[in-house]
C-alpha cells in the first residue's frame, strides 16, 4: 500500500509538474530546542478538467530528515466538482498517508439561485459513518443579509441553529441549542479596527480585536477572562501565534508557535 501511495504522489508531480509547490515551515509545538523544533511541510496542488468535471488534486508531505521515505506523505486528497440542474456540486476526499484505512469526504452542493447550500462530511472505510449535515439559507433583508445555518452532529449527537445578520459594518450572530446559547458582535470600528465581544448563556465572555496594520498583515487579540489571551500576528507569509493562560489577573507563561509560507 505504501509503495501504491509512492507512485500516486510521483504520478501527480509528473501530471503538475509545472505548478510551483508550497513551502510551510513551523515551530513543532511551540519549542524552539534546535532544529528538531521546525515542522517543514511541503504541499502541491494541480487541477485539470474532463468534459464537465473540474478536477483538482494535491500532496501534502513532510520533509523531515528520516530513512523511511514511506512515512514523508502526510496527506493526498482529489476534488471533482460539476454543475447538475442548478446545483454545483463537489466531492473531496482526503486520505491519511499513514493510515489507509478510511477516508474523509465532504460533499457540498449549492445553488445560487435558490441562495441554498449544504455539507455533508462523511468517513468511508472499515467503518464507514456521516459525521455531520448542514444547510445555510440566506436572505436580502434591508440593505443586510440574513442566514439560517441548522447544523447536525451525528457523531457527536449534537443539534444547532446558527442565525447571521451581517452589513456593511455589523455583523451580529446567534448561536443555539437545547443546552446554551451564544451570541456575537463584530462591529468594524474604521478601516483598520473591529471589535468583537462574545457572550454565552452559560456566562462565558470573550472579547476579540482585529487590527489591520497593512497589506495582507493584521493583528488579531482575543481575551477570555480567568481563561486566556490570544494574540495572531499575520505579517503577509509570516504567522506567530502567542497563547497565554490567565487565572484571575496573572499570564502563566505563554505558549508560542511560528509559522512561514513559501512559495516557490
Amino acid at each position: 500500500m505504501k509503495f501504491s501511495l509512492l507512485t500516486l504522489v510521483a504520478f501527480f508531480g509528473v501530471v503538475g509538474a509545472l505548478k510551483r509547490p508550497s513551502l510551510s515551515i513551523s515551530v513543532q509545538d511551540g519549542s524552539f530546542d534546535g532544529v528538531e523544533g521546525l515542522d517543514p511541510v511541503v504541499s502541491w496542488e494541480s487541477s485539470n478538467a474532463v468534459g464537465d468535471v473540474d478536477l483538482s488534486y494535491g500532496v501534502e508531505a513532510s520533509v523531515r530528515p528520516t530513512t523511511d521515505i514511506a512515512s514523508l506523505p502526510r496527506k493526498v486528497w482529489g476534488k471533482a466538482s460539476t454543475e447538475v440542474s442548478g446545483w454545483g456540486v463537489s466531492a473531496r476526499a482526503d486520505i491519511d498517508a499513514q493510515n489507509l484505512e478510511s477516508t474523509d469526504l465532504e460533499v457540498d452542493a449549492k445553488n445560487d439561485e435558490l441562495d441554498l447550500s449544504m455539507n455533508l462530511l462523511a468517513s468511508v472505510g472499515s467503518d464507514s459513518s456521516v459525521q455531520s449535515v448542514k444547510a445555510t439559507k440566506g436572505f436580502d433583508a434591508n440593505g443586510g443579509r440574513i442566514t439560517v445555518t441548522p447544523r447536525f452532529g451525528i457523531a457527536d449527537d449534537t443539534k444547532d441553529v446558527v442565525v447571521n445578520y451581517s452589513n456593511d459594518k455589523t455583523e451580529v450572530e446567534l448561536t443555539a441549542s437545547l443546552d446554551s446559547q451564544e451570541v456575537m458582535v463584530s462591529q468594524r470600528i474604521d478601516d483598520d479596527n473591529r471589535i468583537a465581544p462574545t457572550i454565552s448563556s452559560t456566562g462565558d465572555i470573550s472579547v476579540e480585536w482585529e487590527r489591520s496594520t497593512g497589506d495582507d498583515s493584521s493583528v488579531t487579540t482575543t481575551l477570555k477572562p480567568n481563561n486566556s489571551l490570544d494574540v495572531e500576528w499575520k505579517d503577509a507569509a509570516w504567522t506567530a501565534n502567542v497563547n497565554m493562560p490567565i487565572d484571575g489577573t496573572s499570564i502563566n507563561g505563554a505558549n508560542v508557535s511560528i509559522k512561514r509560507d513559501v512559495t516557490f
